[in-house]
C-alpha cells in the first residue's frame, strides 16, 4: 500500500496533546523536502512538573486496577497500533526520511514490544516465595512495586520503536511516564500515543512534552523516579550524573562503532546482500547498525566487490510505499556530520568503492551509501561514530585478528558475524565484547527479540531494556521474611550456646545436598 506525507494540518492537531504552553514553537522540517512540515509546541519546566504530577496522581489508580486490566489496555493498544499501521507509517517516514520497509519495522517492533510487556508482566512481577536462610524455620518471598514515574527520553532516530519500547513495560508494570520526545520525532510518538489512549491508557498516566534537552531533559530527569534514555553517550553521561545526585536508577542505550565480521565461508552474494542492510538501513542513523566490515582475507576479493555493487545498486528516493532502499539523512546536522566524516576520510587517503556523493537532485539531506576502503587511525570515521550510511571494509588474515579489531573500540553495542557456519559463528559470537551479537543478520535479530535483554557495554550503556530484565527496571524489590514459630531462633547467650551445632549441621547438610 502507499501512503502520504503527514500534512500540516493534521501535524498540528496531533501536537495539542502535548503538555506546553511556551509562547515561541520550532520549525520542524521534512527530511525529504527540507521544508517546514510544523510548528512544534515547546514545553517548559512548569510543564514537565505538571506532566508529573498528573501522572502520578494517575499512577496509583492504574497500579490498583491490577494486571488483568493493564494487559486487557495493552493489547487493545497493540491491535490498535496494527490497525493504524499507514497513519504510523506516513509519520515515521515523514519526520524521519526512511523507506516504507524500514517505517515498517518500527511498527512492527512497537507492536511485538507491546503485546510481550501485556503478556508478560504478571508472570515476571507477581510475588514469588525464595530459598530462606533457615528452611522450615523463616519463610520468605519477595514482592514488587512500581517505582513511581518512569522518564522517557527518545531521540528522532527511531521515534515509534524507541519510545514504546520503554513506554509500554514502564505501563505494564504500572508505572506512569513522563516522555521527552525529539522535536524530530513528535508526531510519531503523539500517534502511537493515541492508539494507547483509545485503547484506554488515562491521558495524564502517559505525559509526552518537548523543548531543549538541556532544560526540558534535565527537568523530566528532576521529576521522575527512574530514567531511560536513548542517544548518545556523552548526553547518556549527562543524564547519569544528574539522576545519580536524587539516587535514582537509569538504563541507558548510548552510542556504539559496530562491527561485522564476514568470515571466509561465506556466499559472497548473500552475504553482500545482508552487510548491506545491516549497514545502510535508516541510511545508518541506527544505534546498532553496521560501521566497520572485518573481511577474511579469502572471500575478501569476492565480497568486497559484491557489496559494492549492492551497495550501488540500492534504490534511493522519497517514495511513501515500497519501491525505494534507502532513505534520507533526518537533518542538516546530519549531513555535514555524513559528508565531513567521507570528506576527511577521502583527503587523507581512503579509496571510495560505493556511493561518496550528495544528491540533491532527491533532497536535501541524501547522501548516497558509501563504502570506504584504506580507513586509518588518522580518520574521524576510523574510531567515531558516524552515524550515517557509511561503512569501512578492511581485509583480516583470520578470524582472531577480526575478534580483535572488532573488540578494540570504547563502544561495545552490537555486533555482526556472518559465516557459512553456524557453529563456527556462535564459537566466535561469544568473543565479542558486545551487548549483543547478531550472526547472519545485521541487528534485527536482537533487535526484534523483545523476551531477550537489549544494551551495551562500555561506553555503549547501561543497563538493559526488553525480556524480563526490562520489566523488572522499574520495579522496587521488597522482600518479606517470617518466623514459622516452628523453632525459635537464638536471642541469649545461653541459646545460641545450645543452637550453634545444629545451625552448624544444617550448613553442612544443605550443602551436601545442594540446597542454595
Amino acid at each position: 500500500m502507499s501512503g502520504s506525507p503527514v500534512d500540516r494540518a493534521t501535524a498540528q492537531a496531533l501536537t495539542r496533546d502535548l503538555t506546553a504552553t511556551a509562547k515561541k514553537p520550532v520549525a520542524v522540517i521534512a527530511p525529504f523536502t527540507g521544508e517546514t512540515l510544523h510548528d512544534l509546541p515547546q514545553s517548559t519546566v512548569a510543564d514537565v512538573a505538571a506532566a508529573a504530577t498528573a501522572a502520578r496522581e494517575a499512577q496509583q489508580a492504574w497500579w490498583s486496577a491490577g494486571f488483568a486490566h493493564r494487559r486487557k489496555v495493552l493489547l487493545r493498544a497493540h491491535d490498535l497500533l496494527l490497525e493504524r499501521r499507514e497513519e504510523l507509517l506516513d509519520a515515521v517516514q515523514t519526520e524521519t526520511g526512511k523507506t516504507r520497509g524500514q517505517a515498517f519495522e518500527e511498527v512492527f517492533q512497537a507492536a511485538g514490544a507491546t503485546r510481550y510487556a501485556a503478556l508478560s508482566a504478571r508472570k515476571v512481577l507477581s510475588p514469588t516465595r525464595r530459598r530462606a536462610g533457615i528452611p522450615i524455620v523463616i519463610g520468605t518471598q519477595v514482592r514488587y512495586e512500581p517505582k513511581g514515574i518512569v522518564g522517557v527520553i527518545t531521540p528522532w532516530n527511531y521515534p515509534l520503536a524507541l519510545a514504546i519500547m520503554d513506554v509500554a513495560p514502564a505501563l505494564a508494570s504500572g508505572n506512569g511516564v513522563v516522555q521527552k520526545a525529539d522535536d524530530q520525532g513528535a508526531l510519531s510518538i503523539l500517534t502511537a500515543r493515541r492508539a494507547f489512549l483509545d485503547a484506554g491508557v488515562p491521558a495524564a498516566l502517559w505525559g509526552v512534552v518537548c523543548g531543549p534537552g538541556a532544560e526540558i531533559g534535565n527537568a523530566v530527569v528532576d521529576a521522575v523516579d527512574y530514567v531511560c534514555f536513548t542517544g548518545s553517550t556523552a548526553t547518556g553521561k549527562v543524564v547519569a550524573e544528574r539522576a545519580s545526585r536524587r539516587l535514582i536508577g537509569v538504563s541507558l542505550e548510548l552510542g556504539g562503532k559496530n562491527p561485522m565480521i564476514v568470515l571466509d565461508d561465506v556466499d559472497p552474494v548473500k552475504a553482500a546482500e545482508d552487510a548491506a542492510y545491516g549497514c545502510f538501513s535508516a541510511a545508518g542513523q541506527l544505534c546498532v547498525s553496521m560501521e566497520r566490515v572485518y573481511v577474511e582475507k579469502g572471500v575478501a576479493e569476492a565480497f568486497t566487490a559484491t557489496f559494492a555493487e549492492r551497495t550501488r545498486s540500492l534504490r534511493i528516493g522519497t517514495a511513501f510505499d515500497y519501491t525505494t532502499d534507502a532513505g534520507s539523512l533526518a537533518t542538516k546536522a546530519q549531513l555535514e556530520r555524513v559528508t565531513a566524516h567521507i570528506d576527511d576520510a577521502v583527503k587523507k587517503g581512503a579509496t571510495v568503492l560505493a556511493g561518496g556523493n550528495r544528491r540533491p537532485d532527491i533532497g536535501p539531506y541524501f547522501v548516497e551509501p558509501t563504502v570506504l576502503t584504506g580507513v586509518t587511525s588518522e580518520m574521524s570515521c576510523s574510531r567515531d561514530e558516524t552515524f550515517g550510511a557509511l561503512v569501512a571494509v578492511q581485509v583480516v588474515e583470520n578470524a582472531d585478528e577480526a575478534v580483535a579489531l572488532a573488540n578494540d573500540s570504547e563502544f561495545g553495542l552490537n555486533a555482526s558475524i556472518l559465516s557459512g557456519s553456524k557453529r563456527r559463528a556462535l564459537r566466535l559470537a561469544r568473543r565479542i565484547d558486545a551487548g549483543s551479537v547478531n550472526v547472519n543478520e545485521g541487528y534485527r535479530g536482537s533487535f526484534s527479540s523483545v523476551d531477550a535483554p537489549m544494551g551495551g557495554v562500555k561506553l555503549s550503556g547501561l543497563g538493559r531494556r526488553n525480556g524480563p530484565e526490562g520489566l523488572l527496571r522499574f520495579m522496587e524489590a521488597h522482600t518479606i521474611s517470617h518466623a514459622t514459630g516452628i523453632l525459635q531462633l537464638p536471642r541469649t547467650g545461653a541459646e545460641f550456646r545450645r543452637l550453634a551445632g545444629p545451625m552448624i549441621l544444617l550448613l553442612r547438610v544443605l550443602k551436601g545436598v545442594r540446597r542454595r
